[in-house]
């Protein structure tokens, strides 16, 4: 059974049954049962593919199918999945499922919006296992659309220039991704757009390093890396729940994993000559983000800024040369798509009774609403990396995988630990501060007087119940997660360190980049 295609193809498909499933009220309510049931059966469609398909101890791709397309040019549907794809695709089957239930209020345009929503469905998991790199191009495309008409109609006050400014961004750098695949296809003595084929050639370390170049401003954009990254608080500012936590849950982990599967996995020459950079870009992300969440009013933006603060650490993880550190980059994305889920689920129930974002306006909620109180309480907890959440065990992976890399020299080591760390402590301080205010403090009287403060129904108590289970079992014993992956990340950084003393040996130390200095004077790094 081509079970990939399926799992693909049948939300997509039944996406266009929408339009013929009667709704007599015009409220939506059959509509949204029949997503659900739909989002059910794919997620078990998932769980039991992997489950009985896949073998944890192969590093390869598996799942393997491939079709022909458009054979005039090249383009097959081509799909499989490794250790990189396999999380991510459980992950985005599970956050969409929730999603959708999380959607459970929206009645305007109901079958625009649940149309959308089982589309963006096939097409995030598309992205992840898709083997064929116009292919990917296009599915990446695919799946923009969605998250644009979603933020453009169902947004806030300022969803029009929102939506506008995430497709600008976004399609621009698709771009890159396009003429980058185009390069390398054609690179060579032979035509392919085959993902193995395109890594097998044998390219020059100038057209790796273009190449590079394009696909990370690409996907700088989706990860994001900053300056690329002004797009995410205008979205979230304006994002309702169900969108929120399809951007924190799965989009900003599409970037984190094609620039693990595009630029560390195929261009490794190139990775290894920029990887001192992208490892300073890291440590910004964190920093500078902390930093300017902490200064947030805004409970959507603080988060916002919160989540690129903790993607910094995905990017310092892809650039350390160790099979611990991309091992904590992967459960790093893994994590935060569940916390980011979590929290600005959150923020929007908040809102719903609170009709407000600022967090000066929210004094003493906690209050009146016992069980929001709790799940904010657990969610802060999760997302500032209490021990015993996944955030804990993703973070240290990263930070001793960084500490244990022998391509770096050890002052570079230090001051990247030491800001980082900053970075660590920053972020319990402005998190805990923003659920005193929530929570806590004297009660503003004129939003407990204008306001129903009704606490949370069933419906969002087993949302974030779903959240949690993870988070606390990946958190308690992570190589629950950390197997599935495992194999394919070592594979990977054995490939990465072999090309690290071949491009260091190359460099002259006068004409030495200060950029690349810390491979220089390395100890040369042996399997």
């Amino acid at each position: 059974m081509p079970w990939l295609t399926t799992i693909i193809l049948f939300p997509i498909v039944a996406s266009l049954l929408i339009p013929f499933i009667p709704d007599k009220e015009g409220k939506g309510r059959p509509i949204r049962w029949f997503a659900l049931v739909i989002g059910l059966i794919d997620f078990s469609l998932i769980v039991y593919a992997f489950y009985t398909q896949y073998d944890l101890s192969y590093p390869g791709l598996q799942l393997v199918e491939s079709y022909p397309w458009i054979p005039q040019i090249g383009l097959n549907w081509s799909v499989g999945a490794d250790g990189l794809s396999m999380p991510l695709v459980i992950l985005t089957g599970f956050i969409t499922t929730l999603a959708t239930l999380a959607a459970w209020p929206v009645t305007w345009k109901p079958r625009l919006f649940y149309f959308l929503l089982l589309a963006m469905y096939g097409g995030q998991i598309a992205v992840f296992a898709v083997q064929d790199m116009l292919l990917f191009f296009l599915v990446w495309e695919l799946e923009l659309i969605p998250v644009y008409l979603l933020l453009a109609i169902w947004g806030g006050k300022k969803r029009q220039y929102a939506a506008t400014k995430f497709i600008l961004y976004t399609a621009g750098g698709s771009l890159f991704i396009l003429v980058a695949a185009l390069a390398m296809a054609f690179y060579g003595d032979t035509v392919t757009f085959d993902m193995r084929a395109i890594a097998a050639k044998d390219m020059a370390v100038n057209f790796q390093l273009w190449m590079y170049a394009a696909f990370f401003i690409a996907y700088a954009v989706k990860l994001p890396i900053i300056p690329f990254h002004t797009w995410l608080p205008d979205a979230h500012g304006e994002a309702t729940a169900p969108v929120h936590m399809l951007l924190a849950g799965i989009l900003l982990k599409m970037g984190g994993y094609a620039y693990i599967r595009m630029n560390a996995g195929m261009l490794p020459d190139a990775h290894a000559v920029v990887a001192p950079a992208l490892v300073i870009f890291g440590v910004v992300n964190i920093v500078y983000a902390a930093l300017t969440s902490f200064a947030q009013r805004n409970l959507k933006r603080k988060i916002a800024y919160s989540s690129i603060s903790h993607m910094g650490f995905v990017i310092i993880g892809i650039a350390s040369f160790t099979d611990l550190g991309l091992s904590g980059a992967v459960l790093q994305m893994v994590s935060h798509g569940l916390i980011g889920a979590s929290l600005f689920f959150l923020v929007g129930a908040t809102y719903d009774r609170t009709h407000t974002l600022m967090l000066d306006e929210m004094g003493g909620v906690g209050k009146r609403m016992g069980k929001m109180f709790s799940m904010w309480t657990a969610c802060s907890l999760a997302s500032l990396a209490l021990p015993g959440m996944s955030g804990f065990v993703a973070e240290l992976m990263v930070f001793v995988g960084f500490a244990q890399s022998d391509a770096y020299n050890p002052t570079f080591k230090a001051l990247v630990i030491l800001l980082a760390a900053v970075g660590v402590i920053l972020t319990p301080i402005y998190l805990l501060s923003m659920l005193r205010e929530i929570c806590y403090g004297p009660e503003n009287k004129e939003l407990v007087e204008h306001q129903a403060l009704i606490d949370a129904e069933p419906r969002e108590v087993f949302i974030i119940a779903c959240l949690l289970v993870p988070i606390i079992g990946i958190g308690l014993y992570p190589k629950i997660l950390t197997q599935v992956y495992d194999a394919t990340t070592v594979q990977l950084t054995e490939r990465l360190r072999d090309s690290v003393p071949a491009i260091a040996q190359k460099q002259q130390m006068p004409e030495t980049p200060l950029a690349l200095q810390p491979f220089v004077g390395a100890p040369s790094i042996r399997k």
